[in-house]
């Protein structure tokens, strides 16, 4: 499974499969600002600085702009990492830990991945 990276934090965390970058992070208890969950308020934009992302549902282009996507831009609520991924959020937000005990829990894969020596 993909790993997923916050720029400028020590959040490092494995994602499952054909899971969101928001819903992994809110199940290792992180949260940043978001409203509706779906893809139609654009609020959980942040930009990806590595990696692959997709996305299973249509987004819209009213929310996520052609100019978006070229600055690197996604819905976390929608995109799927495909690959290690790297994301930073927007300047006036901020990752908080909601939920220390789920945080705790998670086992903190590395990043990058080591590489398996055969």
């Amino acid at each position: 499974m993909p790993v997923l990276a916050v720029d400028g934090t020590d959040v490092v965390i494995a994602t499952r499969a054909g899971e969101p970058i928001l819903a992994a992070l809110c199940r290792h208890g992180y949260a940043y600002r978001f409203g509706c969950r779906r893809g139609g308020c654009g609020m959980c934009k942040v930009t990806v600085l590595s990696g692959r992302i997709e996305y299973r549902v249509t987004v819209s282009a009213q929310i996520l702009t052609s100019g978006d996507v070229q600055a690197g831009v996604c819905l976390s609520c929608r995109a799927v990492p495909q690959t290690d991924t790297v994301i930073r959020l927007s300047p006036d937000d901020t990752l908080r830990c909601v939920a220390p005990f789920l945080a705790a829990a998670a086992s903190k894969p590395s990043f990058p991945p080591a590489s398996s020596k055969e």
